[in-house]
């Protein structure tokens, strides 16, 4: 009998995911909702956190992108090399374990430099996950199906953060009161017992994702794995692809995660709600929202190549940068609470339109025996240069140019700093991927 993984591999050859097939991308995708909920819950709790170590926001932003990228994208080539050579599924059940673990120190930590250094094995942690689930993926479903298998596991980024918003402002909400416990004999704030709460679960998963998930072979078959100046050599001479969509998607990924990082301080700013009624809000916007702009996407991408557009991949970013961009440019302008929540549902839909078509296109793109390392040369762009820089900017902005118009520690600001970065990322986005749409549909094509 196949195991599970096994009979999505020979499903897929027949042109048809299989069932367990669809297992496979659900667990993955509950791994990926994981991380995001370990990933964004810093992001709800800038208040106490700020308060209780006294660091400001560019400090802050600090520990939302940079601690958290540095070994998510260095680790990510590594691990990548891994996964193209051993089981997949192991791979990424001891990821979930580590970064588990390193949610657990980040509910320990005593100061800005410890947390930081947490929230660096959070991401170290997390750099498996997602190019061996793209390779598992792309092994397991024909190509007319892949976007919408994307769509489904990248929804978890979007349910993690969702959940991530709603659940931690409800325990900030239930613990918030009581002040200070007592773990061991070592004091804890309310903010420290958020993490250990969100991270304990990830130990559970690591073992159902050991015990019933197989992989399930390589489609190139048992060809030896080349090594990295190979993969190097290849998106070299594939350049006229990879270069547009490296950089065009490393600006899609600058203007999500500024979004994410960035809107509960904007809503509790400027609206004075406090860390429970902002994580509601926001997870429903990023649940409704942001799941939806994911399906749609690929929704679109398939549709667009059962039509036979080559580019499908190229032309769903361009779109979805160009809605962003539309959104960013209303923000500042949202006068009161109902305008600026419609802004950010905007901003929450299209922003996440990049997510399955990028990943598309490394898998359609490069060799199977490339393609987690290819993956992980594209996350270590988005996590470097996206994700640092994204939430990053937003804090400089805060502190050096809008905080005599209030961004600072309580103000609008914040909007006119978020509009500039998710905006101007877009923008450049979108410009960038087009340059890429004619040589994708000829390597499609030949």
């Amino acid at each position: 009998m196949a195991s599970i993984g096994e009979d999505g591999a020979h499903s897929a050859a027949r042109g048809q995911p299989s069932q367990n097939g669809w297992y496979v991308v659900g667990i993955c995708m509950v791994a990926y909702v994981l991380s995001f909920v370990d990933r964004q819950i810093l992001a709800l709790m800038i208040g106490p956190i700020q308060a209780d170590l006294g660091i400001s926001d560019t400090q802050f932003g600090l520990l939302h992108g940079l601690a958290f990228a540095i070994f998510y994208a260095t680790m990510g080539i590594p691990l990548a090399s891994l996964a193209d050579r051993v089981s997949r599924p192991l791979v990424i059940s001891v990821g979930i374990a580590v970064w588990s673990a390193a949610t657990l120190m980040c509910g320990l930590a005593r100061g800005f430099t410890q947390l930081f250094i947490a929230r660096i094995f959070v991401g170290a942690g997390e750099a498996g996950l997602s190019p061996a689930t793209y390779s598992l993926i792309s092994d397991l479903f024909p190509r007319e199906r892949l976007g919408r298998a994307y769509a489904v596991y990248s929804m978890g980024s979007f349910l993690g953060a969702g959940l991530a918003f709603l659940a931690g402002g409800a325990v900030i909400a239930a613990v918030g009161g009581i002040g200070e416990v007592s773990l061991l004999g070592h004091p804890l704030r309310a903010w420290q017992l958020v993490f250990l709460i969100v991270g304990a679960p990830g130990f559970l998963l690591a073992a159902i994702m050991a015990l019933s998930v197989r992989d399930p072979g390589r489609s190139g078959g048992a060809a030896q794995v080349p090594g990295l100046p190979r993969v190097l050599a290849h998106m070299g001479v594939h350049r006229a692809i990879y270069i547009p969509h490296v950089v065009g998607y490393t600006f899609a990924a600058m203007a999500l995660f500024a979004l994410l990082g960035w809107a509960p301080a904007l809503l509790m700013r400027t609206q004075h709600l406090g860390a429970g009624e902002a994580g509601g809000w926001l997870g429903m916007i990023a649940l409704v929202f942001g799941v939806g702009g994911v399906l749609a996407s690929g929704w679109i991408m398939d549709a667009l190549t059962r039509k036979g557009h080559l580019a499908s991949p190229f032309t769903t970013g361009i779109v979805g940068a160009v809605g962003t961009l539309l959104f960013a440019a209303l923000l500042p302008f949202a006068d009161g609470f109902a305008a600026l929540i419609a802004a950010l549902c905007g901003l929450m839909f299209f922003a996440s339109f990049p997510m399955p078509p990028s990943t598309a296109v490394m898998q359609m793109a490069a060799p199977p025996a490339m393609r987690s390392r290819v993956s992980a040369i594209f996350l270590c762009s988005n996590s470097l240069i996206g994700s640092t820089l994204g939430a990053l900017f937003v804090g400089l902005l805060n502190d050096r140019v809008f905080a005599g118009q209030g961004g600072g520690a309580a103000g609008a600001g914040v909007a006119a700093s978020l509009a500039c970065v998710t905006g101007g990322a877009a923008l450049v986005c979108a410009l960038v991927l087009s340059r890429g749409c004619a040589p994708f549909a000829r390597l499609v094509r030949s």
